[in-house]
């Protein structure tokens, strides 16, 4: 089957909602099919018995911003040699996707990390425990708006501006590295937002 066979014959199983389109990567392309987020146990069920794919690949997670987290598995089948990357999307806002551990046991290690990395629930996943990270840890390191503090307490090396020259009196204003917010946004003297 081709990945535009793929798409389409998920597309007709699964009806509504549900959208299919074909990665990049030529001999290497997939069929890529979105599925709305209650919904995601039961496309990953037809992918497994509909279109026989007996394989879980990987599972992780897309943080895009305001738009929310992209749940992304690649699964395939060893018979027949063709993949699917599943998506769906979920809210920025108390995300949560239902587990395919008992669909696909090797997809619990990625659903731990998922969970502890980006601060997705993983509904119904039998053992959350931190995979990764100490018990301590707080925050979701993958998350785009986690706060960098060793960028924030360690001076960033590129601290020398073009143009800064001794003599020249001109000087670009500083920029802040990646992953490091504005002063009066972050900080032991910041209130935290009120939810």
């Amino acid at each position: 089957m081709t990945p535009e066979e793929i798409g389409a014959r998920l597309v007709d199983i699964l009806g509504d909602g549900v959208v299919a389109s074909v990665s990049a990567g030529d001999r290497y392309a997939r069929a890529t099919v979105d599925v709305p987020a209650e919904r995601w146990r039961e496309a990953i069920t037809a992918v497994r018995d509909e279109l026989g794919c007996d394989f879980f690949d990987w599972l992780s997670a897309v943080d895009e911003a305001d738009a929310g987290f992209d749940i992304v598995a690649h699964i395939w089948s060893t018979a027949t040699r063709h993949g699917v990357l599943m998506r769906t999307r979920l809210p920025r806002r108390s995300p949560a996707v239902d587990s395919i551990v008992d669909l696909y046991p090797g997809a619990s290690w990625h659903e731990r990390e998922t969970h502890e990395m980006f601060g997705i629930d993983i509904v119904g996943h039998p053992f959350l425990a931190p995979l990764l990270l100490s018990n301590e840890f707080e925050g979701h390191p993958l998350r785009k708006d986690f706060v960098l503090a060793s960028r924030v307490v360690k001076p960033w090396p590129g601290a020398k501006e073009p143009g800064g020259a001794a003599g020249t009196g001109r000087a670009r204003q500083p920029v802040r590295p990646l992953g490091v917010p504005a002063p009066d946004e972050w900080g032991p003297t910041v209130a935290p937002a009120v939810e």
